[in-house]
């Protein structure tokens, strides 16, 4: 995470999409803390184009 903490749910976001438009895994660990993330993040949208 970076260390501004008022960039972390655009972070999370961000990497997030990354994850999604490249089809790329997560382990239990990374999953439970985007989860945290989304949680704590609300009003953040997730916004991404499947790579093709």
């Amino acid at each position: 995470m970076p260390p501004a903490a008022d960039v972390h749910c655009r972070y999370a976001a961000e990497w997030t999409a990354t994850k999604l438009r490249w089809n790329l895994t997560t382990d239990a660990t990374e999953h439970a803390a985007l989860n945290d993330l989304a949680t704590a993040c609300p009003d953040q949208a997730v916004t991404y184009t499947p790579a093709g």
